[in-house]
């Protein structure tokens, strides 16, 4: 694992990365376009994580930190790299930075049908909080309402 490189995704690989999830990530969200991306780029750039060997993208994950909180999003490792450490080295990094911030404890978002992702993360130490509830609500963009199929958004 010591030819994998991790490190905050660049302005220049926002694209590749949203390809990248079309790939790897399960399901999909209302902010998976490149606007959505950016914003996230330019209010935290150390938060999107990626996992690259030989300057190919293998892993993401957003460790995104509100001064209070600490959430991890869109743990996605390439399907013909996983098994291989990738999505712990990940993690590992997450929680590195978390640290360094101050932070307590991490969340993560991990769709209730994507099993194989339940054990990953179970593996990790992370387990289900079944007395809490995800609640959203789309809000609407400058440019106007968001349809998000019936009141019901994707994943973040």
């Amino acid at each position: 694992m010591s030819d994998l490189h991790i490190g905050p995704a660049a302005a220049g690989d926002l694209g590749d990365v949203l390809d990248f999830w079309k790939t790897a990530a399960e399901g999909t969200s209302i902010s998976d376009d490149l606007a959505g991306v950016e914003r996230l780029h330019e209010r935290d750039p150390q938060a999107l994580l990626l996992a690259r060997r030989d300057g190919e993208l293998l892993g993401t994950v957003i460790a995104g930190f509100d001064g209070w909180r600490c959430h991890l999003y869109r743990l996605a490792v390439h399907p013909g790299h996983r098994r291989q450490g990738i999505g712990a080295a990940l993690l590992a990094a997450a929680e590195e930075r978390f640290a360094g911030l101050g932070g307590r404890r991490a969340d993560a978002m991990v769709l209730n049908r994507n099993e194989r992702a339940h054990a990953a993360w179970e593996a990790a130490g992370y387990g289900a909080q079944e007395e809490w509830s995800r609640w959203v609500k789309p809000l609407a963009s400058p440019a106007g309402p968001q349809s998000s199929g019936g009141g019901r958004p994707g994943p973040a």
